[in-house]
């Protein structure tokens, strides 16, 4: 089982504009079913965050799934996704990108990752 997070984005439109939803997306290229837990948790404030979003989903071998979360009017968040395939190390063997849009949907700059900017982390806390 592996857990990974984008670490903490900060969220502001000082620098152009703030991303109002996440997009999740998991593409399966296992042979095997996947399942996925998300745990967003954000801040209003940039000292107390809290969990925004908690779900969980599987991805069918061969397929993928896009998942969108609304954080608007938080100035900053963190993804964490938990994938039930066991790593060892590196990259998940799942293909996962998180990408923050604005309001009118367009790409927030510096809120994109993929598989390879995600950071493995100890195992995703559930409160």
């Amino acid at each position: 089982m592996s857990t990974y997070s984008i670490g903490v984005v900060t969220n502001t439109s000082a620098l152009g504009s703030a991303a109002s939803t996440i997009v999740l997306n998991v593409s399966n290229v296992n042979t095997f079913h996947v399942s996925v837990i998300v745990k967003i948790v954000a801040s209003v404030d940039f000292e107390n965050f809290y969990t925004a979003h908690l779900s969980g989903f599987v991805v069918l071998h061969g397929a993928y799934e896009v998942m969108t979360y609304n954080i608007a009017g938080n100035v900053a968040y963190e993804v964490q996704v938990f994938l039930s395939i066991p790593t060892p190390s590196g990259p998940p063997p799942t293909l996962v990108s998180v990408y923050g849009i604005d309001e009118f949907g367009n790409p927030v700059v510096n809120q994109g990752f993929t598989t390879q900017d995600l950071i493995r982390t100890a195992e995703i806390t559930l409160d």
